[in-house]
C-alpha cells in the first residue's frame, strides 16, 4: 500500500486559495444585504456576451470526439444548477412604483462555495493522479459549457419570475 503525502507547496496553494475565497465571500456576504435594482431588459446581456465568447473559443479550438458529449452534459448540468441558483435569488417588487429589486440569498452564496470546493477537489485529484491522460483543453471546454448553462439559465429563471411578479403587481394582485 502506497502512502501519499501532501507536499508543502500544496498546503501553500490550499492556504492561498482559502484566503482568496474567504476575502471574496466576505465582500459577497456584505453586499448580499443590499438590494440592487433588477433591470429585465439587461438580464440577457451577460449570457449573450459569454455565449459569443464560448462560440468563438469552440470555433477556434473545438473539442474532439467524445469531448462534445462531455461538453453537452456539462451544459445541461450547468443549466439545471443555474435554474436552481436563479430560484435562490430574492426578487422584490415595490408595490407603488413597480420597481424590481434583487438580492442574493445565503443559499446562493453557499451554492457558489460548493462549486468552488468541487472545482478545487477535482483539480487536486487530477494533479495528484498525474492528469491520468486527461486533456486540460477538454477540461476548459467542459467548464466553459458548464458556465454557459449556469449563467444563461440563472438569468432566464430570474427574468421569467420577475416578469410574472411584475404582471401580478400591475394587475393589483401582487
Amino acid at each position: 500500500m502506497q502512502v501519499q503525502t501532501v507536499q508543502p507547496h500544496q498546503w501553500i496553494s490550499f492556504a492561498i486559495s482559502a484566503v482568496i475565497v474567504g476575502i471574496i465571500l466576505f465582500f459577497r456576504i456584505r453586499r448580499m444585504r443590499k438590494t440592487l435594482p433588477l433591470r429585465l431588459e439587461r438580464l440577457w446581456l451577460f449570457p449573450a456576451i459569454y455565449a459569443a465568447l464560448a462560440a468563438y473559443l469552440y470555433a477556434t479550438h473545438p473539442p474532439h470526439g467524445i469531448g462534445w458529449l462531455y461538453c453537452s452534459g456539462a451544459l445541461l448540468v450547468g443549466a439545471a444548477l443555474g435554474w436552481q441558483r436563479g430560484r435562490m435569488m430574492r426578487i422584490d417588487i415595490d408595490r407603488e412604483t413597480h420597481a424590481l429589486n434583487q438580492s442574493q440569498s445565503p443559499a446562493a452564496i453557499l451554492f457558489i462555495v460548493a462549486l468552488i470546493v468541487i472545482r478545487m477537489v477535482a483539480r487536486t485529484a487530477i494533479v495528484e493522479g498525474g492528469g491520468g491522460g486527461f486533456d486540460p483543453m477538454l477540461l476548459t471546454d467542459i467548464l466553459l459549457a458548464f458556465a454557459l448553462g449556469l449563467f444563461s439559465l440563472q438569468r432566464l429563471e430570474m427574468f421569467l419570475r420577475a416578469r410574472r411578479l411584475l404582471a401580478l403587481a400591475r394587475a393589483g394582485r401582487g
